[in-house]
């Protein structure tokens, strides 16, 4: 499970990139219950919130020909020291580390098979207020074409720890991913291994994207409609994770919202 207590290599943040602001935190405020807090002045963007707790940022799109698209961002100890790292094991540096003053160093990469990632050195910003409750982030999710290469890659930037287990009907190999050195109840997220044209979505590039616990799968997805969204699978009912759907936002933003089992 995603917790606040903060240890190297766990889920910290996430924010979005969406070319509508208004638009996008209406969107999610009906379907995940949050409230968007402005940043003011001259800055655009701001705070995602549920129920006073801060869950994420959102900001303007600016990069061009980029995408709508969920960034996810792991806790480091040394940004510098992670960039060499991720460099060393074949990815590459969207964004140099960038030091934000007394709120912390943040840094952006691509693993080595094209998925988007980065990093959050904390300071007197630590993240996330809330996780693992309705409204929040409750999992971590890579869609990669290698997955045994990816292991590796992650693996020697964050020292995470896997476990394998068989998809139901033998759909392939689900990884769980654990932060080094905590048991497996800490388990963050997941990643399996698709076809480039399974991921229709990037045009066959991998990528990371976040689920949001939800106390009812079947009223978010109907929210998800309501409000411009699509849903590309689901819903359905996973033995002993609950129920799910990957859902798009108006945007062609990617996330799933997943209710889970009980007891």
């Amino acid at each position: 499970m995603i917790t606040t207590d903060l240890v190297p290599g766990v889920p910290c943040w996430i924010d979005l990139g969406a070319p509508d602001i208004k638009a996008a935190a209406s969107f999610y405020g009906s379907v995940l219950g949050w409230e968007f807090e402005p940043m003011g002045g001259d800055m655009e963007g701001g705070a995602l919130k549920k129920d006073g707790k801060t869950v994420g940022g959102l900001g303007r799109l600016t990069e061009e020909g980029a995408r709508s698209a969920w960034m996810i961002y792991y806790c480091v100890t040394d940004a510098d020291a992670t960039t060499q790292a991720v460099q060393g094991a074949g990815g590459t540096v969207r964004v140099e580390p960038r030091d934000l003053g007394d709120w912390g160093k943040m840094a952006q990469f691509t693993d080595p098979q094209g998925a988007q990632f980065a990093v959050w050195q904390p300071g007197r910003n630590t993240g996330f207020e809330l996780v693992g409750a309705p409204g929040s982030l409750s999992w971590t999710e890579l869609y990669t074409t290698d997955a045994a290469a990816a292991k590796e890659f992650y693996g020697s930037v964050f020292g995470w720890q896997y476990s394998d287990m068989e998809m139901p009907g033998g759909e392939g190999t689900y990884t769980i991913i654990t932060p080094s050195g905590l048991p497996e109840e800490r388990m963050q997220g997941g990643l399996m291994q698709l076809r480039p044209a399974d991921l229709s979505l990037t045009s066959g590039r991998p990528y990371w994207h976040p689920v949001f616990d939800v106390p009812d799968c079947d009223a978010a997805i109907t929210k998800v409609t309501e409000g411009g969204g699509s849903v590309q699978m689901g819903p359905a009912d996973m033995e002993g994770v609950g129920r799910l759907a990957v859902c798009l936002d108006p945007f062609q933003a990617d996330f799933v919202v997943l209710a889970p089992a009980q007891g």
